[in-house]
């Protein structure tokens, strides 16, 4: 080992954690004196211990949910406050570890003061040494016995099989006689675990499944049995609620718990780099206490100090987790300021650039639907469009120990001969149509091969890396010889769902009810018939911008039709239609002024037929919708209505695939025409669960 290691500069979270302890301890040894008024001075270092251990640390477990259920978890601050938490708990936890054989020794003045107290001082401090040793022993033995034992059940024991219950046995023993060493000599039983837990490795089935059990034991047993515990010791009734000192020292508890971590933070924040406004919030969230807090708190009874102190102590720690959710909006605000304002969105796109479609297939029944799409999408010859054709193959067992055989190899070269043969027949096909019509449309050729888990992440991060503005993914589920929908592959509808939550710019899916049965589409004249259906709502003004694309095509002939809420009806009746806030007025106006925009620019010049209806209800849409059957090849519609639309409202009760949006869901549904096509389409969402922010977004 490299011996400058040791002087290695430690990692962000680890210096902010040392900032926060240091502050801390420091101001809880002055006010220490304070809080307790004690009548035995030999209890004053424990007590003094247990204080600043209970102010010092965070609660790293609670902390963590709290981060990651606030969804701030993958973002930059929510990483270093989680590091610093876990940092904070485990040097704290040494502390305590140490502070728990020392504390116990009377003061030299008072056992010098007094022959007795001299000899019971010796007597203790023998008990110290002594309990000091066993737990150094105990945790060398640990340190090296357990790396040796745990893989010798590990080795006996492989993944996929059940453990054996003797090798379980000794497992439990061998853990139980190292943790049950120290407290036969005085040490505490918690801490002895403590000490026992870090010395074994973390790696390896036998971890995991150790883990896992104390994690139900925990919650099923421990806890519930430990808040009772905890409400039986802290007699409210005996904390003496009327007192002034009572609450001076609650307060001055709570103040100094955060003050200290406050301080910390900066302190390290600034010589970090960081801006004061974060420091002060990573303060705030590692003042954060938990379980081991309330257990120090009420263990404080033991060092001759009033109930009201610990009751004090107790609320704190309560108290510490009341500011996290306002802690975490306030981090949430400033980043949605900087977050980026630009979207991945076909509606924001220039149209003199050219157009990145990544258009993923199932297999060679996609693939006429597939061309007729590049066909209808490419506009004009300049500047064109780039279509990266991506087979979309589920990682098998069988292509799995291909890829282990050929360590290194790309997944393009899988040696798999159905899938290479699939492959072949797909870019054969795509290659002939761009030989003969291929003017202004480059072919790209790729494939996301991988686990339906793992695979919408590879889909977002291909699309992420070629810079694609719109995604058309192949519905779950294919058209039979007789018009109807099979049943699907469910492994593939979800990746379906998963991407449109998480992808990096505008998403469609492409339900194919007769569009590849569609003969070569005409150049010269109009042979095939596509309406974009216009509600409101940005997936719809989304919608309304690529069939600006699609029109531009001499053989298509494409129909506008708006839904408009007929305002001439009983008000009552409109009752749910009324803007409730000032966002959704501000979504309708867009609606207005994009829809007037593409009036002027294409339904005025006569390219663009255009129908408006006005209906009063879900039931006038259904049959609206009804009235399409047959007229169409293609329809183009956004995945969700305007917004609080009254058109669409109760069509979700009964939609079977929700990921294709109520006016989608019903057009694609066994009672529609089955030779008519749905494109659903999606305007670019941000990832993640906050609007208008990344999941992972940066704020440091």
């Amino acid at each position: 080992m490299d011996p400058l290691i040791l002087f290695k500069r430690p990692p962000r979270h680890a210096q902010v954690a040392y900032g926060g302890i240091l502050s801390t301890f420091i101001i809880g040894l002055l006010i220490t004196p304070i809080i307790g008024y004690f009548p035995h001075q030999s209890r004053l270092l424990q007590f003094t211990i247990y204080l600043c251990t209970l102010l010092s640390s965070s609660a790293s477990p609670v902390l963590t949910r709290l981060i990651t259920h606030l969804k701030i978890g993958k973002s930059d601050i929510g990483k270093l406050v989680i590091g610093a938490g876990m940092h904070s708990d485990f040097v704290c936890s040494l502390v305590l570890c140490l502070g728990y054989i020392i504390s116990p020794i009377p003061l030299y003045s008072e056992a010098l003061r007094n022959e007795n107290a001299l000899e019971n001082h010796k007597k203790i401090l023998k008990t110290q040494v002594i309990m000091g040793l066993v737990v150094l022993v105990q945790m060398v033995v640990v340190s090296l016995l357990s790396p040796l034992f745990m893989n010798w059940v590990n080795n006996e024991n492989p993944e996929g099989k059940p453990m054996k219950g003797s090798h379980l046995v000794l497992s439990l023993a061998f853990m139980v006689l190292m943790c049950a060493t120290s407290p036969l000599y005085g040490y505490h039983p918690i801490l002895s675990a403590f000490v026992t837990g870090i010395c074994l490795p973390r790696e390896g089935r036998l971890s995991k499944w150790v883990i896992t059990r104390i994690n139900y034991l925990l919650t099923i047993i421990f806890y519930p049995i430990f808040f009772l515990w905890m409400g039986y010791e802290a007699d409210f009734r005996k904390s003496e609620p009327l007192k002034l000192g009572t609450w001076l020292k609650f307060l001055i508890l709570l103040i100094v718990g955060m003050t200290g971590k406050v301080v910390g933070t900066i302190i390290s924040g600034a010589m970090l780099g960081f801006r004061w406004p974060d420091s002060v919030v990573i303060g705030l969230l590692l003042t954060i206490k938990g379980h081991p807090h309330i257990y120090l708190a009420i263990r404080g009874k033991t060092c001759d100090v009033t109930i009201s102190t610990c009751i004090g102590m107790i609320i704190a720690s309560f108290v510490t987790v009341v500011q996290a959710p306002s802690v975490v909006a306030n981090i949430i605000k400033r980043a949605r300021k900087r977050a980026r304002t630009h979207k991945m969105a076909l509606q924001l796109l220039d149209q003199t650039s050219e157009l990145r479609i990544l258009l993923f297939v199932h297999g060679p029944h996609n693939v006429p639907a597939s061309i007729n799409f590049m066909e209808i999408s490419r506009g004009t010859a300049n500047p064109g469009i780039i279509i990266y054709i991506a087979d979309k193959i589920e990682l098998t067992d069988e292509i799995s120990a291909t890829l282990e055989r050929d360590e290194g190899v790309h997944m393009a070269s899988i040696k798999d001969k159905k899938v290479m043969d699939m492959r072949d027949q797909v870019t054969n096909c795509f290659q002939s149509y761009v030989t003969i019509d291929g003017d202004g449309i480059t072919l790209v050729r790729t494939m996301v091969l991988s686990t339906i888990n793992n695979m919408p992440q590879d889909i977002c991060v291909l699309a992420e890396d070629l810079m694609i503005a719109f995604i058309i993914l192949p519905f779950h589920r294919t058209q039979r010889s007789d018009g109807t929908l099979d049943g699907g592959n469910q492994g593939f509808r979800y990746v379906n769902r998963k991407v449109l939550r998480s992808a990096p710019c505008s998403v469609g899916i492409l339900v194919d009810r007769g569009l590849g049965n569609v003969e070569r589409i005409s150049r010269s004249e109009a042979i095939i018939n596509v309406a974009v259906i216009f509600i409101g709502g940005k997936d719809d003004r989304e919608a309304l911008a690529y069939a600006s694309r699609v029109s531009q095509h001499p053989g298509v002939k494409l129909t506008v039709i708006r839904l408009l809420v007929d305002i001439n009806v009983e008000p009552s009746r409109l009752a749910g239609y009324m803007v409730v806030n000032p966002e959704q007025e501000m979504e309708r106006q867009q609606d207005d002024e994009y829809f007037a925009q593409f009036y002027e620019n294409h339904v005025v010049g006569g390219r663009i037929l255009y129908i408006e209806k006005h209906l009063t209800n879900a039931a006038e849409t259904f049959s609206t919708l009804r009235s399409l059957k047959g007229l169409y090849s293609l329809v183009i519609v956004g995945r969700e209505g305007g917004v609080n639309s009254i058109l669409t409202r109760g069509m979700n009760d009964w939609q079977q695939c929700p990921e294709l949006g109520p006016i989608g869901d019903v057009l694609s549904g066994p009672d529609f025409s089955t030779n008519m096509s749905v494109l659903i389409i999606q305007q670019h969402r941000l990832k993640g669960e906050l609007d208008g922010l990344d999941e992972d977004f940066s704020i440091m």
